[in-house]
């Protein structure tokens, strides 16, 4: 396996993925100002942010930030319904793709040029580029996550499978060798999917998908229904059909708890399809026995040349709807965040809020800062893939669009609709939200 000393960390990451505000008020021009910041982070990155705002108020007392935390599910909610209200956030913490409609909406606003030239010389150019729409840069980026199969080495010990799968055809074989059975009930299941969270449910099957050689969009059109797509829907279909898969262990959500992500910390699921960032998760839930976690590429199908996880950014936005002196204090705010004087050794506070949880931070010096830690193997794994990583697009009605995907997902774990019916009505139904859109 190569490791973080052996790879450029800010090279790799440039390969990898090329591909709230404030208030509605006028605000005064000058003066004191109180700022917003809204997260969906837990009480510990909660609490680092917190002492990041208090610093930042050492320097600049006329400035205080107050930290708003909501969760996963309601963050892009809030966002939307109090953006242009006086009390809304200033600053937000958002998923790469919600960019294209908040600029469209006017919620997120284009960064002074200071900020622009900050985010140019701090990032690998296509992280720059990805918070950049309509020719202005929107934002600082903060995290990347992508998507590998996560598998539990003792019990694939247990069931005497030497090594992860490398192909669909392994994974089904293994995925029936891990599931064990008390009478007629399933206790042990030897592959675990994800329902009831959107991107949750669509970004490991995608990682499928892309490793099958298929795509969710070509440029902006659906491809949906073509059969490597629909092979990756019949794949979760047969595992469930030979109880490798059990859809009463599906249910998860954003924050690490539910069935699905319980079952495989408990040691109950044998393989899942999961993302860098809930490693700090796995540490506090698993104690001694996260050394039993492995991590390894997606498993390649039948028509696929390479793995090719799903992989995604995130950014912070200042509101366009806040005053200008509001604004001016956000960004301020944000350009000290995500500088290198904030955090510990050279990281910025951003960089090491990140790594708390598992994250990999983009900006370069970030990377440069924690290179011991990412040396971790669990975080090492990831890295190795990132160059194989396919970005989830972003285009106008992406939200909606991940949401039609993951329902009819979902009616293929919950046994609603064939493989080929759900992936037919999904590119029926993706391809109207798109142009609704103006995609």
């Amino acid at each position: 396996m190569r490791t973080v000393g052996a790879i450029s960390l800010g090279a790799v990451l440039a390969l990898a993925l090329a591909g709230c505000g404030g208030s509605g008020d006028s605000g005064a021009a000058g003066g004191p100002q109180t700022i917003s910041f809204l997260t969906h982070w837990g009480p510990e990155q909660v609490t680092a942010l917190k002492a990041a705002a208090a610093a930042f108020h050492t320097k600049n007392p006329d400035v205080t930030v107050d930290i708003r935390a909501v969760p996963f599910a309601n963050l892009l909610s809030t966002l939307r319904t109090q953006g242009a209200s006086p009390n809304g956030p200033t600053i937000a913490g958002i998923y790469d793709l919600w960019l294209p409609e908040l600029v469209r909406d006017g919620l997120a606003a284009p960064a002074p040029s200071g900020v622009a030239a900050d985010v140019k010389a701090g990032w690998p150019a296509n992280m720059a580029d990805g918070v950049t729409k309509q020719g202005q840069v929107r934002g600082y980026p903060n995290e990347v996550d992508l998507y590998a199969l996560n598998y539990n080495k003792k019990l694939f010990a247990e069931a005497g499978i030497p090594a992860p799968p490398k192909t669909w055809d392994e994974l089904t074989a293994d995925a029936a060798k891990l599931t064990k059975r008390d009478g007629g009930k399933v206790t042990q299941q030897g592959f675990g999917v994800i329902t009831s969270w959107a991107s949750g449910a669509v970004h490991p099957w995608l990682s499928l998908v892309n490793s099958n050689g298929g795509q969710l969009l070509d440029g902006g059109t659906p491809k949906l229904d073509d059969p490597k797509v629909v092979a990756a829907a019949q794949l979760y279909a047969d595992l469930v059909k030979s109880g490798a898969t059990q859809p009463s262990m599906s249910s998860a959500n954003a924050n690490t708890t539910g069935p699905y992500l319980d079952n495989f910390v408990n040691g109950k699921t044998g393989m899942i399809i999961m993302a860098n960032w809930w490693q700090s998760a796995l540490k506090q839930a698993m104690g001694d026995r996260y050394s039993d976690v492995g991590v390894a590429p997606v498993p390649v199908g039948p028509d696929g040349t390479a793995s090719a996880g799903v992989s995604y950014s995130w950014l912070t936005m200042v509101n366009g709807k806040a005053s200008p002196a509001k604004q001016d204090a956000a960004w301020k705010f944000l350009q000290f965040l995500n500088g290198p004087e904030s955090g510990k050794s050279g990281s910025s506070a951003m960089g090491d809020i990140l790594m708390s949880m598992g994250i990999l931070p983009s900006r370069t010096s970030d990377l440069t800062a924690h290179k011991a830690e990412l040396s971790d193997p669990f975080i090492a794994a990831y890295v190795a893939e990132l160059p194989n990583a396919k970005p989830f697009p972003t285009v106008l009605g992406g939200e909606a669009m991940s949401q039609a995907v993951q329902k009819h997902i979902e009616n293929v774990v919950f046994g609603k609709e064939t493989a080929q019916q759900a992936m037919t009505a999904a590119q029926s139904e993706v391809a109207g939200i798109l142009a609704k859109a103006g995609a």
